[in-house]
C-alpha cells in the first residue's frame, strides 16, 4: 500500500467525508467534506469562507478526517488522514469545480463562485483500515515530509519480553510471532486492541 494507492482509494471510492477541526477553545467540530482531488502534494478540498468551517481551518489550519467505504462493518475498509492544511490559488480551486461537476450546481455563477477557496492537505499521516481481509490488514503512512509520524500508533515488544507466549493467546487477528529471544507484532496485522500489553507479566509491550 502507498499513499498514492490511499489518495485515490479516498478521492474515487469514499469521497465524502467527515471532517474535525477545533474550534476557539480547542473543543472537536465536525463536519461533512468532499475530498475533491489528489496528487503528489496532497489532498484537496473546498469551502465557503462565510462558513465557521473556514474560519476553523485559517486560525488552525490542521484537520483530521475519516472516510468509510463498505455495505457493513465486517466489509469495510476505512481511511483516517490527519494533517496541516494551506489555502490554494485560483487555478486550483478552478480545477476542483471542474473535476467535481456537482459544485456547478451549488454554485450555479460565477459571482456565487467567488465565496470558495480551496485548501490542500500536504503533510501528515494516512491511516489505511480493511476489515474485510483475514487478518484485518492496517497501515499508518507518512506524507509531505511528515515521516516521523507515520512511526505512530501500534503497540511494539521491547526488549525485556521472556517469550512467554500469553500474549499470543488473547491477540484477536494472531498477529503476534513467538521467536526464543522475544515475541513481535506483526504491524499491518493489528487491531491496536492493548491485549498483549495487558497480560505480559514483566511490562514488555508498550503503545506508541
Amino acid at each position: 500500500m502507498t499513499v498514492e494507492k490511499v489518495f485515490e482509494f479516498v478521492v474515487r471510492d469514499i469521497h465524502t467525508v467527515i471532517a474535525a477541526t477545533a474550534d476557539e477553545g480547542g473543543l472537536p467540530v465536525t463536519c461533512a467534506i468532499d475530498i475533491m482531488d489528489w496528487d503528489g502534494n496532497g489532498l484537496y478540498f473546498l469551502t465557503a469562507r462565510g462558513k465557521s468551517f473556514y474560519r476553523r481551518l485559517m486560525a488552525r489550519p490542521y484537520v483530521s478526517f475519516t472516510g468509510i467505504q463498505g455495505e457493513d462493518t465486517i466489509h469495510r475498509r476505512a481511511v483516517t488522514v490527519r494533517g496541516s492544511v494551506r489555502p490554494e490559488s485560483s487555478s486550483v480551486l478552478a480545477r476542483l469545480i471542474e473535476r467535481n461537476a456537482y459544485m456547478r450546481e451549488i454554485y450555479p455563477t460565477e459571482r456565487s463562485r467567488e465565496a470558495l477557496e480551496a485548501f490542500c492537505i500536504h503533510s501528515g499521516t494516512a491511516e489505511w483500515f480493511d476489515l474485510s481481509k483475514k487478518p484485518i490488514e492496517r497501515f499508518v503512512l507518512a506524507f509531505g515530509g511528515d515521516e516521523e509520524a507515520g512511526a505512530d500508533g501500534g503497540y511494539y515488544v521491547g526488549s525485556s519480553c521472556i517469550s512467554c507466549g500469553q500474549c499470543l493467546a488473547v491477540c484477536p487477528q494472531n498477529c503476534i510471532q513467538l521467536a526464543p529471544s522475544a515475541a513481535t507484532i506483526v504491524q499491518e496485522h493489528c487491531l491496536m486492541c492493548g491485549n498483549c500489553a495487558a497480560v505480559c507479566p514483566v511490562g514488555a509491550v508498550s503503545g506508541r
